[in-house]
């Protein structure tokens, strides 16, 4: 299976989870496909998580449309962000912020993009 298959089928199960959580206000779901990170705009990396290589895939619900976002952050971005939960769970760093604004534009211009 490749990288590609394995992050459809957790963007799958991520919608699935997400549908049945929040039911109809979440329609679908979109895969950030950009090699740059959200959060700063590196090159996304691999990381290292518990002693192995891994990706961050995370997900945004943008609600303007009701589209549940995918994406991969760099590894510093990543990190940033694990540490700030550690320290306090639950709270949305500036970083955040970042990444929900790029994620949005850039759904944005997909859209557009697909009605042109």
């Amino acid at each position: 299976m490749t990288q590609e298959d394995r992050i459809e089928q957790a963007m799958i199960e991520m919608f699935a989870r997400t549908h049945a959580h929040f039911g109809k206000a979440v329609k679908g779901y979109w895969f950030f496909e950009a090699e740059t990170c959200p959060g700063c705009g590196r090159r996304v990396d691999l990381m290292q998580y518990k002693g192995k290589e891994a990706v961050s895939l995370n997900a945004y619900i943008y609600r303007k449309r009701g589209i549940l976002i995918g994406y991969q952050l760099c590894n510093r971005c990543a990190n940033e962000i694990h540490r700030a939960a550690q320290k306090q769970p639950g709270v949305q760093i500036p970083r955040h912020d970042i990444i929900e604004k790029t994620l949005g534009a850039a759904y944005e211009a997909h859209m557009n993009q697909m009605d042109a």
